[in-house]
């Protein structure tokens, strides 16, 4: 599953994380955040900061682009 937030302010971005995190099935296993990385870090801290301790999320991984972040999801 994959998630692009290039064009949204953070309450925007946050919205859709959480919407995203909600439709995740059992067979999605990780959701790609894409949150770009050269217009600034706000979106990607919030991203980071909020959402590593949500009950949906085992944990966060780092990807070779910077302009990434994967969550683990756990079954349910």
């Amino acid at each position: 599953m994959e998630l692009d937030l290039h064009g949204k302010n953070l309450f925007q971005a946050r919205t859709a994380v959480m919407s995203a995190l909600a439709r995740a099935t059992a067979a999605d296993y990780r959701l790609k955040i894409i949150h770009g990385h050269k217009q600034g870090s706000a979106i990607r801290d919030m991203v980071r900061d909020e959402f590593v301790s949500h009950p949906r999320v085992i944990r966060l991984e780092s990807s070779p682009n910077p302009g990434q972040t994967i969550f683990v999801l756990r079954e349910y």
